[in-house]
């Protein structure tokens, strides 16, 4: 019929053009919020790993006690011992509070390690105070490329390590610095001793 026409060629392929430019800005926006919703969950996912590390040392240390063991070679250890060597414990100590649900002849004392191994922040413990072996490690934090330990004293000083003269003597608090893969550096500081609770954790410079 006269006076029909359709769409140019012309028409169509500017079209398909702007057509083009939306999805594609579409694909792009939903991507970018793919990619957001990403991060975001990774990120999340990361903050409670730290705050579960930094629960277990907290109740650990908050429960250390001025109890001096032996290994299982028979030799004593000091109450509470800590140093830089990654070879050995980076942290020893004696703590209270041992949840007991299924009534087994133990204590409510236990012994605690930490290590840094291959990377990994390990926590181990041991099924008697005395002359036992450790268990198995339980992991609080992998990716670990550095770690290192403060200590405070009753004077308010702070040390590098705590090899104490006396055995029996705790430190007032415990300062951890650690720098993960890909993350900021970290400080988390912990009061040592009955009735203490952990410190805010502090973004480092």
């Amino acid at each position: 019929m006269k006076g029909q026409r359709g769409f140019t060629l012309i028409e169509l392929m500017v079209a398909l053009l702007i057509f083009g430019l939306l999805a594609s800005a579409g694909v792009m926006l939903l991507s970018g919020s793919v990619n957001a919703q990403g991060a975001v969950k990774r990120h999340l996912d990361d903050m409670a790993v730290v705050q579960r590390a930094s629960a277990a040392m907290s109740a650990d240390l908050a429960q250390a006690l001025p109890r001096i063991s032996r290994n299982a070679e028979g030799m004593n250890v000091p109450a509470f011992w800590g140093q830089r060597d990654e070879g050995r414990a980076l942290l020893l100590f004696v703590r209270s509070g041992w949840s007991n649900l299924d009534n087994a002849p133990r204590s409510t004392l236990q012994k605690v390690e930490y290590w840094l191994s291959q990377g990994r922040l390990e926590r181990l413990t041991y099924p008697m105070i005395d002359g036992s072996e450790p268990d198995q490690p339980a992991v609080l934090l992998e990716g670990v490329t550095q770690l290192g330990f403060r200590y405070r004293d009753e004077s308010g000083a702070w040390r590098d390590d705590w090899q104490p003269s006396q055995a029996d003597l705790l430190p007032r608090a415990v300062e951890m610095r650690v720098t993960r893969e890909g993350q900021p550096p970290l400080t988390l500081m912990f009061l040592v001793g009955p009735g203490a609770k952990a410190e805010p954790i502090e973004a480092a410079e």
